[in-house]
């Protein structure tokens, strides 16, 4: 008997034994390594392509040569500016789209007229091409910045207001019950259980609305160029009209990396989401 409870508490220890904590240059390298090993791939199917001879420089430059534009370009404060411009029409038209968004997911998730009504037009308008905007968005605010917010605003919200949705829609009816047992009614048991509880389905909402916000963004700054106020959108138009490759990659680059950067933010959130619920089982 007392061998099997010595048996017992052992297999007891070995499941609540916490993970051993890896040194901080192992996780680094346990990161970097896919992504260095991606690149390295990327550059050389990149430079094979070029060596092939498929298209000539001018159309399709190698590595070597848009990593020199690059370069120069960082020592150049004009393309800063026109990041920071980008960055602050992305960062308006995203905080316009969450707000939105959130509204009409709140409403639409709650009250079953409006699902019926306008539940599936939300998803027909996520699904359209935010190209498609642009026509009657320049009838309405001309060549203007408007035009631009208003393309992003449309491309973001739907992808918001439904991760909200599937959000509330995935919200256990024990924890409703719960929480009318406690009192919440009306906004306060919206916001203190059902939203809090929908999080993670809002989270991948946001992100899926900067992506759609981001890709319209690029799309409004190609389209509408407005005079004094340089973008990274209006740097591609030009080195399109130029034959520019080597510039034209080069930004087409930038765009990627902030890309990459915000949606590292974002799995830096919901990694954060998943350790507070106790959904990572990872050892950090």
């Amino acid at each position: 008997m007392a061998t099997t409870e010595r048996l017992l508490t052992g297999l007891d220890a070995l499941e609540t034994a916490a993970p051993r904590r890896a040194s901080l240059a192992t996780r680094v390298w346990a990161r970097l390594w896919p992504v260095l090993l991606a690149v390295a791939i990327v550059l050389a199917i990149w430079q094979l392509v070029v060596w092939s001879g498929w298209r000539p420089e001018y159309a399709f430059a190698g590595p070597a040569a848009v990593f020199t534009d690059l370069f120069g370009r960082l020592q150049d404060p004009a393309f800063y500016q026109a990041i920071a411009v980008t960055l602050r029409r992305a960062v308006t038209g995203f905080a316009l789209a969450t707000a939105i968004g959130l509204v009409i997911g709140a409403a639409v998730s709650r009250v079953r007229p409006l699902r019926a009504a306008f539940g599936s037009l939300i998803t027909g308008l996520q699904t359209m091409p935010s190209i498609a905007w642009f026509p009657l968005a320049i009838l309405l605010f001309k060549l203007s910045e408007s035009t631009i917010l208003f393309v992003v605003v449309l491309g973001a919200a739907p992808s918001i207001a439904n991760g909200l949705i599937t959000g509330v829609d995935y919200t256990p009816p024990i924890l409703l019950r719960a929480g009318k047992v406690l009192g919440l009614r009306g906004w306060r048991l919206y916001w203190h259980l059902i939203l809090p509880a929908s999080l993670p389905s809002f989270l991948a909402g946001l992100k899926q609305g900067w992506a759609f916000a981001w890709r319209s963004l690029m799309a409004g700054e190609i389209v509408i160029i407005i005079a004094n106020q340089t973008s990274l959108g209006e740097q591609l138009h030009y080195a399109r009209e130029l034959a520019d490759s080597p510039g034209l990659i080069a930004t087409m680059i930038v765009i990627l990396i902030i890309g990459i950067a915000v949606d590292a933010l974002f799995n830096t959130a919901d990694n954060a989401l998943r350790r507070r619920w106790g959904l990572d089982q990872r050892p950090v």
